[in-house]
């Protein structure tokens, strides 16, 4: 059996950490792992086969990571067959195979959400995850794409793996209490990055309650996040609270019942990113029934193109108002859409590509 180091370390940490959660299971039926994390990241995994775990404090991305990572880390490292990253970070000292996935590379596509410096410094963790490992996972088309625009045209051509994000595990448990009965909200679930186009959404949903939309606006995310977000959403948001204080709910940081409650009682999702590397929040409230609003941008078209969603004119705030005030919002079912996207099999895929790379 595949002995695989996996470094769990961004578990907690948004959409990455979600991610890491739901592959380390499906990884541990078919691989012996070592976990490399905190404690705290590891509880969900110790009454599970296959799994050994090795206590790890340093913070992705630190410069220990490339310095002065643990010896004792390294050793039990490189005494597996193989490392997988579910990102781009990557310390210095292992000596096994290495794969990483790179969800995408918003940084080197939006300008803007970082100054120059910063942008550089992420390229070159980007390039460095490219260089070093033997094969590079990626969850959409358009994020594969992209990468190989950046990072893969003049270097050598590594393997460029497609694995599409799943549906939480959670979503499809029963509820801890009883299903939440509809309530008139619409749901955003992010952060206020201007990629993920909130300052649209609220200038739509502005103009739709001037036009007689009755609906209560629920904003989730982390509270971080909005913190060192963009300063114009920012205070347009503040201004609509204080225009209306009951008009918008901002939940920050919630558990996944919790969110998954908001995803079956709301009547709408809406999405409307400028841009994204996958883009799960349409994915998870349609498993709940609820229909989603998103913007027409191409990995959207790519991921939803064969689902039942409601697309508006991407950056078109006069379009997406229109949107809100006609939306139908009866159930939506979506077990017969295609593809159905699984952790599990993305899981199988990293696994098969790092049994079979020499």
């Amino acid at each position: 059996m595949l002995k695989l180091a996996v470094d769990i370390r961004m578990i907690g940490s948004g959409g990455i950490g979600s991610y890491i959660s739901e592959i380390v299971p499906h990884l541990l039926k078919k691989a012996d792992c070592l976990l490399i994390g905190t404690h705290e990241q590891a509880m969900p995994f110790v009454r599970m086969e296959n799994v050994e775990f090795c206590f790890c404090d340093v913070k992705p991305f630190a410069l220990k990571e490339l310095t002065s990572f643990p010896r004792e880390v390294l050793s039990k490292i490189n005494a597996y067959d193989a490392y997988y990253t579910p990102y781009c970070n990557i310390p210095n000292g292992i000596t096994v195979p290495v794969f990483s996935t790179i969800h995408d590379v918003v940084f080197l596509d939006v300008l803007g959400l970082t100054g120059t410096i910063g942008r550089m410094a992420r390229k070159a963790f980007y390039k460095r995850a490219v260089n070093l490992s033997k094969a590079i996972f990626t969850v959409s088309n358009f994020s594969r794409e992209r990468i190989t625009h950046h990072l893969l045209r003049s270097a050598h051509k590594k393997p460029l793996v497609l694995t599409y994000n799943g549906i939480s595990h959670y979503l499809t448990e029963p509820f801890e209490e009883e299903k939440p009965k509809k309530q008139d909200e619409i749901l955003f679930v992010g952060n206020i990055k201007k990629h993920k186009g909130l300052s649209i959404l609220l200038e739509a949903f502005e103009s739709a309650r001037e036009k007689g939309l009755s609906s209560k606006l629920v904003i989730v995310g982390n509270a971080d996040n909005f913190r060192t977000g963009d300063e114009e959403t920012a205070a347009r948001l503040k201004a609509l609270q204080q225009k209306d204080e009951s008009a918008v709910n901002f939940t920050g940081r919630i558990s996944n019942e919790e969110l998954k409650n908001y995803y079956a009682r709301v009547k709408l999702l809406v999405q409307p990113s400028l841009y994204e590397g996958f883009g799960i929040p349409p994915l998870e409230a349609m498993t709940l029934g609820t229909p989603a609003i998103i913007s027409d941008i191409p990995v959207f078209k790519e991921i939803y193109g064969s689902y039942p969603v409601t697309f508006f004119k991407a950056g078109d705030a006069g379009d997406l108002a229109e949107k809100l005030l006609t939306a139908k919002t009866d159930a939506v079912d979506i077990k017969d859409a295609k593809p159905a996207y699984s952790y599990k099999e993305a899981a199988e895929i990293i696994l098969k590509t790092i049994t079979a790379t020499p």
